[in-house]
């Protein structure tokens, strides 16, 4: 495990150790875990760290990986082959904003979050990089937070800057102000 990662973890884990309140908008039940995008295959082989630091606090933890979820979603659809023939078909939809393919994901998610989440999971979203230039993780997180019972956690792959409230998908889209709790991993 790269030391960020470590970092993240131990950051994550503090944060766990503070009661849970109750009665909080689902936007201020939002965790997100922002860390370096060349971190990501670390995390991905230390996931499981996070989930045993979930436990160890006493709570419940349920992952959603939406890493695949665009193939999932274009091989389902009747025209996939005439879109990979003529992927420019797609330069239809607004950069970042496939709605279609965002409200499947969302309808897709939501019945586990019923089913499986309680007030005391923590709703681990991971692979949202895979979205990038597809759809935005702010559609995502708008989407499903208020299902969400006990806390989601979003695995960022990107950058925070404090002072506007911003977050950056890959470090290259512009950011968005969202008034997450952010979880950050310094050197």
């Amino acid at each position: 495990m790269s030391s960020r990662v470590e970092t993240l973890l131990a950051v994550y884990g503090r944060h766990l150790t503070v009661p849970w309140q109750t009665g909080l908008a689902a936007i201020q039940r939002v965790m997100f875990a922002v860390y370096d995008k060349s971190d990501e295959l670390r995390l991905r082989a230390n996931i499981e760290a996070f989930e045993l630091a979930t436990r160890q606090a006493g709570k419940q933890w349920l992952l959603l990986d939406v890493t695949d979820a665009f193939p999932d979603w274009m091989m389902a659809q009747d025209y996939r082959d005439a879109y990979f023939e003529c992927p420019e078909d797609l330069a239809g939809y607004p950069a970042g904003e496939l709605t279609e393919f965002m409200a499947d994901l969302i309808q897709r998610l939501k019945p586990r979050l019923l089913n499986e989440a309680g007030p005391e999971t923590v709703v681990a979203l991971f692979g949202v990089g895979a979205l990038f230039g597809l759809a935005r993780v702010s559609m995502l997180v708008d989407g499903l937070k208020d299902a969400v019972p006990g806390r989601l956690l979003v695995f960022f792959p990107g950058d925070y800057h404090p002072e506007t409230h911003s977050y950056r998908l890959l470090d290259a889209r512009d950011g968005w102000n969202y008034l997450a709790v952010p979880l950050l991993a310094k050197d």
